[in-house]
């Protein structure tokens, strides 16, 4: 029974999954909620499906990049919640997630690309490519969305773009024949289960003591009007 936590966007969700198949989930997208409905939504999943925080047996966790404070809250809740239970976490890379996503919640050809992309602010988006199987083509990074961005990768392939930071990038891409954009995408913690269940089979845990987020980029404090 693995706990799967994901807040790296404005999407706050939590699942129960089981042997690979999610039981129960709870999710809400708005902003600055995280911290206000995380342990309540815990509490009410649990609650769903009769079983208790004992009878967890990890809990994994969307660990980035993304939202700075929404990872904090994420992975704050997620080590907190292994340190009481003695129980392993487990480390889910976001965009690894979402891609695995989209490929199980959607009809995707062998051939097409997966770009998920979560909003940076401006035209920056954190980004990564995957084959419809779930493999890297293009390593994570923050990138700076101009009209040839991806050119080579869009010359040879089908990409499909999605998630909070590709609707502002479908006017510099959106002329390429090969860029394809899914709408509505929302982050999920039933997005982690296979990944998340894979990872519990192979015993691949991370240190609950010395694991931080993987925020990519520093985070700026942003300043007040006047200051």
């Amino acid at each position: 029974m693995i706990l799967q936590i994901e807040t790296a966007t404005t999407s706050c969700s939590v699942a129960l999954a089981h042997d690979g198949q999610v039981l129960a989930f709870k999710e809400i997208n708005a902003r600055n909620i995280h911290a206000e409905v995380i342990t309540v939504y815990i509490d009410e999943i649990l609650a769903q499906i009769n079983t208790t925080y004992a009878g967890l047996d990890a809990v994994a966790v969307s660990c980035g990049p993304g939202s700075y404070t929404g990872l904090r809250i994420g992975v704050s809740t997620a080590k907190g919640l292994c340190f009481a239970l003695d129980k392993p976490l487990i480390a889910v890379e976001t965009l690894a997630a979402m891609a695995n996503g989209v490929a199980q919640d959607n009809a995707i050809d062998s051939d097409i690309l997966l770009c998920p992309m979560i909003d940076a602010r401006r035209m920056e988006v954190y980004t990564a490519v995957f084959n419809a199987a779930g493999e890297v083509v293009k390593t994570t990074a923050a990138e700076i969305i101009e009209g040839n961005s991806f050119s080579d990768i869009l010359a040879e392939n089908k990409v499909l773009f999605f998630g909070d930071g590709a609707d502002k990038c479908k006017e510099a891409l959106g002329d390429n024949p090969n860029a394809q954009f899914l709408p509505n995408f929302s982050n999920s913690a039933t997005h982690l289960t296979q990944i998340a269940a894979n990872k519990f089979n192979r015993a691949d845990f991370v240190d609950v003591a010395y694991f931080e987020p993987y925020y990519l980029k520093d985070f700026i404090a942003g300043k007040k009007a006047g200051v």
